[in-house]
């Protein structure tokens, strides 16, 4: 049995994905627009209230987030694959996860006292 594709069938499954990418980035950029025109509005009549982040948490939980996740990647591939490039994959957010945490114990201390 024959299960090549058509190459109508080979172009249509092909555009699929950009199509889906195109749209996808549209719809982005107008909530962006939208999000901006709602902020300019609101900062003419007074009522803006800038969003407050709280940036070290972030930063704490995207570090475990990541070393969790590149601890296991590494170790599945060490295991798979030995040593190899795939090794690659589980070390470059292991990597980056305990540089954010290492990020978050060193400047945890340096922070000022905030006082609103």
């Amino acid at each position: 049995m024959d299960t090549a594709l058509t190459p109508a069938a080979q172009v249509i499954v092909s555009i699929i994905p950009i199509v889906g990418i195109v749209f996808g980035a549209i719809i982005v950029f107008f909530a962006l627009l939208w999000r901006h025109h709602e902020n300019k509005l609101r900062i003419k009549t007074n009522s803006y209230k800038p969003i407050n982040f709280n940036w070290m948490a972030f930063t704490l939980l995207l570090g475990m987030c990541l070393t969790g996740v590149g601890l296991v990647l590494t170790a599945m591939f060490a295991l798979l694959e030995g040593k190899s490039f795939a090794l690659l994959g589980g070390l470059i957010p292991l990597s980056i996860g305990v540089m954010l945490v290492a990020f978050y114990k060193l400047t945890v201390g340096n922070k000022p006292d905030e006082k609103d």
